[in-house]
């Protein structure tokens, strides 16, 4: 499995807005950490249909979004890829956004098992 690969392809699904194909990349047993939320890991969604359904709403939620300037980075040893980025995009209620972040993601035969997302607070 080509880590990097799998990364590059991640991030064009995303800024396709492709969920199927996102989806493909992710185990049945995946989880997604996204940075906010209530905790202090954010908001976790476990399982392929909530992580599905936790996607769908940041598309919602930011119908423009779109990852550049991205950079992959792959420790092999640990099946773990970086995705770094930055993130803009316009919210429904016409708030323009900007963010500097990374995606942690570790793989399992191939699949991802997980996502763990971070990104920049702009106040």
């Amino acid at each position: 499995m080509d880590i990097r690969s799998a990364l590059t392809e991640l991030c064009e699904a995303f800024n396709a807005h492709d969920l199927d194909r996102i989806m493909t990349f992710f185990s049945d047993d995946c989880v997604l950490e996204m940075p906010r939320g209530s905790m202090s890991w954010g908001s976790r969604f476990e399982g392929k249909r909530n992580v599905r359904e936790a996607l769908a709403a940041r598309f919602e939620g930011l119908p423009d979004v779109h990852y550049g300037n991205e950079e992959h980075f792959v420790d092999l040893a640990a099946d773990t890829g970086i995705s770094k980025w930055t993130l803009t995009g316009t919210t429904r209620e016409g708030a323009r956004m900007e963010v500097h972040g990374c995606d942690f993601y570790t793989f399992r035969d191939g699949k991802v098992i997980r996502k763990d997302s971070y990104w920049k607070i702009v106040e």
